[in-house]
């Protein structure tokens, strides 16, 4: 809190420390952040005579720069995630090229030495064994074929994350389109065999193409990329401070 170590307070510090009159042993201390004043003892040992100036104070991120901010990397932090995790399904699917028929016989070999139906499910058309049976079946070039896409999708959601972290408009378009793109493929599959996985990721990404468009305003929504930086500076700098400040000489008692 700015103040909070300083010995006198004077007229031009109530933006953002006041005295209170009817408690003389204290002070009002707004944190810049969120606009909430609280109740402080004077301190003890003053580091300083005076509020800093304005020109020495950093006013920290707020409002809808705040709030963006934070969307964005918990979006950043989901595309992270999924790069980690196609990153490694790549791998393995380029290490499978060239043991895939031994890794075959030995699933053939597991599956027979604990139950023949198992054996059968693999053989069903359906079923985590069924997928991994027809994964071993391809050829050398299908699973090279394979492994780029994921891998070439794995480079994309890194790209995204790195792009939101740093919160670069064009993340967002990429982002936008490459989940837009790729909607009616979860919609598919949510249909030919629903799960609570497949349907929390659907939910997750119909929430983030909302978001993206809405709040912040891509292909031109509700006055676009301009509007959208208009509404962040009205939160940001001094004159937001002083918009949102308590008015009145005794308004730090009326904090209460």
């Amino acid at each position: 809190m700015v103040g909070h170590d300083a010995a006198q307070l004077r007229p031009q510090d109530a933006l953002l420390a006041r005295a209170d009159r009817q408690a003389p042993g204290l002070r009002w201390l707004r944190c810049m952040r969120c606009d909430a004043w609280l109740p402080l003892p004077h301190p003890a040992a003053p580091a300083r005579e005076h509020v800093p100036e304005r020109a020495e104070i950093v006013i920290p991120l707020r409002g809808k720069g705040l709030r963006d901010k934070l969307v964005l990397r918990l979006i950043a932090l989901d595309r992270a995630f999924h790069f980690l995790l196609l990153s490694g399904l790549a791998i393995a699917i380029f290490a499978l090229i060239g043991h895939r028929a031994a890794l075959r016989a030995e699933l053939y070999r597991i599956l027979a030495d604990l139950q023949g139906g198992l054996l059968h499910s693999a053989r069903s058309g359906h079923g985590f064994l069924y997928d991994l049976n027809l994964l071993l079946s391809l050829k050398t070039a299908k699973l090279e074929l394979l492994g780029g896409v994921v891998l070439g999708y794995a480079l994309l959601e890194g790209v995204e994350a790195v792009g939101l972290w740093l919160q670069k408009r064009w993340a967002e378009y990429l982002t936008f389109i490459a989940t837009t793109v790729l909607l009616p493929v979860e919609v598919y599959e949510l249909t030919g065999r629903f799960s609570i996985l497949k349907a929390m990721t659907l939910a997750i990404n119909l929430a983030i193409v909302v978001y993206l468009i809405y709040a912040k305003r891509l292909f031109g929504v509700r006055g676009g990329g301009h509007a959208d930086e208009t509404a962040r500076a009205y939160d940001q700098g001094w004159p937001a401070l002083e918009r949102t400040a308590p008015v009145g000489q005794d308004a730090a008692s009326g904090l209460r």
